[in-house]
């Protein structure tokens, strides 16, 4: 059987603050064998990981990613609004969250924030990075915009892809097919055993999010879920364990 993989949403985003080092540090140490994380571009080009697209809610400053430069994002403290233990964290590139988990065989679940700001090239950047790692095989890509998913098969016809969806998708396997996508990032309530005993009939696989609850992981556990993103991985960790899965 093959091991779930252990998503730690936006890294162990319940104990650090969310797309930072040490979120994504801790995130391997609670057992994560996955990390969850959302890129997105700066003026300069560079990839940057940042939930939002405004800057306000985990740095304070005021603006959207896309007008500041990397060299201007580094000087913004995207730790102390989690806690003052994390005062200076900075908002990391997507090359040194590679090059932390390269060597390790942790899944990287990349979310292209393609939809409010409509970055050109984003898909293309990505995958070149992913290439310069050489970490094809361990990263996923997924997105709630789904051209920005088929682009990414239109440049690299291997690279694995995620459909993010909340709910009401019907047939969500049959739809996945016609981007081509691998699996299916539905919302955790959007999750039925049925479905996802469908979708692998079909060659797909689910990885909902973002499962908080010892219930709902235990019960999507049981339903044969591949992955599963969670603020929690260590509690997901524990859980597997004790499964044996």
């Amino acid at each position: 059987m093959t091991p779930i993989i252990n998503f730690a949403h936006r890294g162990a985003s319940a104990a650090c603050p969310e797309n930072t080092m040490a979120a994504f540090e801790k995130a391997l140490a609670l057992g994560a064998t996955g990390i969850e994380t959302d890129v997105q571009m700066t003026k300069d080009g560079k990839l940057v990981l940042i939930h939002d697209e405004t800057l306000k809610r985990t740095t304070g400053a005021e603006g959207l990613v896309k007008d500041y430069t990397y060299a201007e994002l580094s000087g913004l403290d995207a730790g102390s609004w989690f806690g003052e233990a994390f005062r200076g964290e900075k908002l990391p590139l997507l090359d040194e969250l590679l090059e932390l988990t390269s060597s390790t065989g942790t899944v990287v679940n990349i979310e292209l924030k393609n939809g409010v700001v409509p970055y050109a090239g984003l898909e293309q950047q990505v995958i070149e990075t992913v290439h310069r790692f050489k970490m094809s095989g361990q990263v996923v890509i997924s997105s709630f915009n789904h051209f920005s998913l088929a682009a990414c098969k239109q440049i690299d016809a291997e690279i694995r892809t995620g459909i993010l969806y909340m709910e009401g998708l019907y047939n969500p396997w049959d739809y996945a097919q016609t981007v081509k996508a691998d699996a299916l990032h539905a919302y955790r309530l959007a999750v039925r055993p049925e479905w996802v005993a469908e979708a692998r009939a079909h060659g797909i696989v689910y990885h909902p999010f973002t499962v908080n609850s010892e219930e709902e992981m235990k019960a999507l556990i049981d339903a044969g879920v591949a992955g599963i993103i969670t603020d929690h991985p260590d509690v997901l960790a524990g859980l597997l364990q004790a499964k044996g899965v």
